[in-house]
């Protein structure tokens, strides 16, 4: 029963994570996901002749960033991108899960309602080396937080 309670007294490694979005079926991979944070802005409200209080206000999420790899003839992301317009936008819920070595989620982050504003394609370099990756940055209105 102790070794039990020593194991879950690690922290979770971060390395090894599942990111899926409504319109797909499988899971795509990614290398780096990085925004996943939430900040409530402060009121400050008077509440009487000589000081104030605080109230909490408006919740806000970041812009969440994905990284990955780019393959060949993977355009699902402009394709998404693309197909913003005017009073036209395609929202997906992407759920992002932080998995244990089994595979299983131990932690799901959901972003709600979410849309790409940026892609970022990759560098090129004659004399690199390195494989050629891309971001999206995208917007959503919630970010839902479930443990296991």
């Amino acid at each position: 029963m102790e070794e039990d309670v020593q194991d879950s007294m690690w922290p979770l490694p971060k390395f090894y994570f599942s990111v899926r979005f409504d319109s797909m079926e499988d899971a795509v991979v990614f290398q780096e996901v990085t925004g996943l944070d939430v900040k409530t802005d402060t009121i400050g409200y008077r509440h009487n002749q000589f000081s104030s209080i605080k109230m909490p206000g408006i919740a806000k999420g970041s812009t969440v960033t994905l990284r990955k790899g780019i393959f060949q003839s993977d355009t699902h992301f402009y394709a998404w991108y693309n197909a913003i317009s005017i009073n036209t936008i395609k929202r997906e819920t992407v759920t992002i899960q932080l998995l244990d070595e089994n595979g299983h989620p131990s932690m799901t982050w959901n972003l709600l309602n979410a849309w790409p504003i940026k892609i970022t394609g990759t560098d090129l370099k004659s004399e690199g080396n390195e494989i050629a990756v891309e971001s999206m940055e995208l917007a959503h209105e919630g970010l839902t937080i479930v443990n296991g």
